[in-house]
């Protein structure tokens, strides 16, 4: 269901949340936009990050492949999420002044179902109506769903704000998101704009550092600097079936999880330092996205996203695309490296509720370009007609 298109006016105020395969915790944007002939315009209001607690990510990790669980556990994490989200959604309303329009819960995907290459289904958890009743608006979640009906990957979505703030005109150029996944769009004049899932950013290396750091992450790579890549485990790594595939193609801890990097380990049959394994995963990233790059032939690289913070993996990065590709972060563009994706969901929000599709199928995969997401309400709209209460049901004839 839409929202009342009598509410719509000349400019939207959109709460946008977003909690990636990193599952650390939820960002969160406040953004107002404006459309302007066929330019639409983009002022955000803020951002904040609110971290999980460590009890909440334990429950997230136990319920991810390739661990078994149950329904109970499911419909628990379900509201819990809720919860949180409901909690950051009310901080995203005091972002935007105390009042906004919507709210984009997209939830926690713990499932992304692929088989063959194509996607069979997906889910997220988050409770919506949970967030709709704290903060009173209507509340877009499930936004991936839809594309995955129309036969497309349901992923990666954050190419329709790339492609609507990168000038292709400039050259190819291309937009990195180094979260859990990497995520890679391309833009190039008179072509269609291509996006996919390039391999792991920060799924691998944060496994790592849990398993041999009892860390969450190696924080600024300073454990990975001081490491040397070890080539017989990077070989192993890159000889990983989905680099070669051809896009579209999406991915996640479904394939790139512990038990993928414990695999690699113990086939060398040799042990490797703990600062060598995070020095070869973070070469690993570096060079599939460096790779990816390089075939596009793009000029320019805008980055974002947790990985970002990374001098270790971006200095890798800026050194094998020197001389092809220069490397920067949204923030010269006017967006918060660290809630790119938050402000992108916030974007998508804007086009479902005007009815406009959010999904590209240049990227996806999808036959036909999809309104994104399902609507869950806060309760009647204030601006339509409501009829009295009725107080029996008769049945004609």
């Amino acid at each position: 269901m839409l929202p009342d298109p009598l509410r719509r006016g000349p400019s939207l105020r959109i709460v946008g949340l977003m909690s990636g395969t990193s599952y650390d915790g939820v960002d969160v944007v406040a953004a107002e936009f404006t459309a302007d002939g066929d330019t639409l315009r983009l002022r955000p209001l803020g951002h904040r990050e609110l971290a999980y607690p460590d009890d909440l990510r334990a429950e997230i990790g136990a319920l991810l492949p390739p661990a078994a669980t149950t329904i109970e556990a499911v419909c628990r994490l379900d509201n819990r999420l809720g919860e949180v989200f409901a909690e950051a959604a009310a901080a995203g309303v005091e972002l935007a002044g105390g009042a906004a329009d919507a709210v984009v819960s997209p939830g926690q995907t713990v499932f992304h179902w692929v088989e063959a290459g194509r996607v069979r289904g997906t889910l997220q958890l988050g409770a919506p109506a949970r967030v709709a009743a704290r903060v009173g608006v209507p509340v877009l979640h499930d936004l991936r769903s839809a594309d995955v009906a129309a036969g497309g990957q349901g992923a990666p979505l954050v190419p329709a704000f790339d492609a609507l703030l990168l000038d292709p005109a400039a050259g190819p150029r291309a937009a990195l998101n180094l979260g859990g996944i990497a995520n890679l769009t391309v833009v190039a004049p008179g072509a269609p704009v291509l996006g996919y899932d390039v391999g792991p950013a920060n799924a691998l290396l944060d496994a790592a550092a849990r398993r041999f750091l009892d860390r969450p992450c190696d924080v600024d790579g300073a454990r990975a600097a001081a490491g040397r890549v070890h080539e017989a485990l990077l070989a192993r790594l890159l000889a990983e079936p989905y680099y070669a595939a051809p896009p579209p193609k999406s991915t996640g801890k479904e394939l790139f999880h512990g038990g993928y990097l414990d695999a690699a380990l113990a086939a060398l049959g040799e042990p490797v330092a703990a600062d060598d394994v995070l020095a070869t995963l973070t070469e690993l990233t570096a060079r599939t996205v460096a790779d990816a790059c390089d075939r596009h032939r793009v000029t320019e690289v805008v980055a974002a996203g947790g990985g970002v913070r990374n001098p270790t993996l971006r200095a890798r990065l800026a050194a094998l695309g020197a001389g092809r590709w220069r490397l920067r972060t949204t923030d010269e563009l006017g967006v918060p490296a660290q809630a790119k994706e938050a402000y992108a969901f916030a974007l998508l929000g804007w086009l479902s509720w005007h009815g406009l599709p959010g999904a590209v199928p240049s990227v996806t995969g999808a036959s036909r370009a999809t309104v994104l997401g399902s609507w869950t309400p806060a309760g009647p709209s204030a601006a339509a007609p409501r009829p009295p209460a009725p107080r029996r049901l008769v049945v004609d004839a």
